[in-house]
């Protein structure tokens, strides 16, 4: 029914289904809000509106609470940006297996530089190792517990996934709630205020790249990354489902992402798709690239390929 209320015969007006459930769901919310402490700032955070309905100016004061509520929380000067996308930019990512070593310092600079809960710990990027001539696309049947002394150990290749940014993203197609979707230059975020937590996009990627904060995150004063962005790296609550953005907070500003700066072999490549002189795009057109579970259509925009050694040019 495309109306809240309808008339029956007598010209009575009812509410409708849709009217109901949207007034009975808002009601357990208020149920649920914590009176003892509920000052302005928790009001407004839990009744935000949807990330893309607000204005400008709802924006810009919603920017400068956080700001004003995080610098004082972790006593250091924090801003909270919201870059929208640069035009004509799509971003892609490949990366080079027969470089890469297992080192696992992409993981833990994603960490550091995304905000991500320290304990219970949350790693947007799991690095999967493989015994040679294995069957290793069958990524659930990886070990990413690996802990050798030296790496890489003879024997042994690796594979490291994180978000595949898929062009059809089947994580988005699932909420209920539209707190995930795809922007123009081909993140998918999530609007950490919006998730309910149901957990129906974990289900549906196929990568196994969203992690849900079964605690409440934590991250130290020391530890936080002051540089954020409302889309990215934000500290996250407990009860949200989380996700690599491709360092939206350093890439909308012509950055690489923290793992592809911190690789010690330079196995990770980040740029623009769109641009025909990018590293990304020579790549693409130059090396035998692949991409995972290509069969599912989702289209990632995230390349898998051997260089075998090979200078890759600029």
């Amino acid at each position: 029914m495309s109306e809240d209320r309808h008339k029956n015969k007598e010209g009575k007006s009812h509410i409708t289904r849709r009217k109901f459930l949207t007034g009975l769901a808002a009601g357990a919310a208020a149920l649920a809000l914590p009176f003892g402490n509920a000052d302005a700032s928790i009001l407004e955070e839990y009744f935000r509106q949807h990330f893309k309905r607000l204005d400008k100016d709802e924006l810009k004061a919603i920017l400068a609470n956080m700001e004003e509520e995080m610098s004082a929380k972790y006593s250091k000067e924090v801003t909270v940006k919201a870059t929208p996308p640069m035009d004509n930019v799509v971003f892609g990512y490949a990366l080079d297996l027969s470089r890469c070593i297992g080192c696992r310092k992409c993981v833990y600079a994603c960490v550091d530089e995304n905000n991500q809960s320290r304990n219970p710990q949350i790693q947007w990027i799991r690095v999967l190792e493989f015994e040679k001539d294995e069957k290793w696309l069958d990524l659930e049947a990886s070990n990413h517990y690996y802990n050798p002394k030296k790496v890489p150990e003879k024997g042994r290749f690796y594979v490291p996934v994180q978000c595949q940014q898929c062009k059809n993203p089947p994580c988005v197609k699932v909420c209920p709630v539209g707190a995930t979707w795809k922007e123009p230059d081909g993140v998918i975020v999530v609007d950490y205020n919006w998730c309910i937590g149901c957990r129906y996009c974990m289900a549906a990627c196929p990568y196994g790249a969203r992690k849900f904060n079964w605690g409440k995150p934590h991250i130290s004063k020391k530890e936080l990354n002051p540089k954020m962005h409302y889309l990215g790296n934000r500290p996250r609550y407990k009860g949200v489902v989380e996700k690599c953005t491709f360092c939206i907070q350093r890439a909308r500003e012509g950055k690489y992402t923290a793992c592809v700066e911190i690789c010690p072999v330079g196995a990770r490549k980040f740029g623009n798709l769109l641009d025909p002189k990018s590293e990304i795009r020579y790549i693409l057109e130059n090396m035998r690239v692949f991409r995972l579970k290509e069969d599912l259509n989702t289209n990632p925009k995230f390349f898998y390929f051997f260089s075998m050694g090979s200078p890759v040019k600029s």
